[in-house]
C-alpha cells in the first residue's frame, strides 16, 4: 500500500538524532524506549510525514537482508554537498555523478554509524 518505515541500527542515539535532524533537517515525531535494551526513535520531514526513518539503539543487529543505502531527494546536489562538507560529514563522493543518460545526479556520503546515504537530484 505505501512506505512505512526505514530502520537503521544505530550505536549513540543522541549523536544519531542530533545528524538526522540538525544535518538532513527530519523531525523528530516520537522517542521512547521499548524495553530495558532497546530505544527507538521515528523521525520524519515535514513534506513527507507518512514515510519515517527508525533509529534503533540496542537489540540483536541482523546480518539477513542488509540494506544497501537510503536515498535523500534534493533540488541542488551541488549545493546539499558543500553544505554536508562544511558540517563536517564524510563524504563518499566529492562532487555527484551522472547516471541514467544525465537524467539523475547522485552522491553517496555516510551517517553518525557508517550508514550509507544518497543524494539524489532528478
Amino acid at each position: 500500500m505505501k512506505m512505512e518505515h526505514v530502520g537503521i541500527m544505530v550505536n549513540d542515539m543522541d549523536e544519531s538524532l542530533t545528524f538526522y535532524q540538525n544535518v538532513l533537517g527530519l523531525e523528530l515525531r516520537n522517542r521512547q524506549w521499548l524495553n530495558d535494551t532497546v530505544e527507538l526513535a521515528f523521525l520524519f520531514f515535514p513534506e513527507q510525514p507518512s514515510v519515517e526513518v527508525e533509529l534503533v539503539k540496542g537489540g540483536p543487529v541482523e546480518k539477513e537482508g542488509i540494506v544497501n543505502h537510503l536515498a535523500f531527494t534534493v533540488e541542488n546536489i551541488e549545493t546539499e554537498l558543500a553544505r554536508l562538507k562544511e558540517a563536517g560529514v564524510k563524504l563518499v563522493d566529492e562532487a555527484p555523478r551522472s547516471i541514467l543518460n544525465d537524467t539523475v545526479k547522485i552522491a553517496f556520503f555516510q551517517g553518525p554509524n557508517g550508514e550509507k546515504l544518497e543524494l539524489v537530484e532528478r
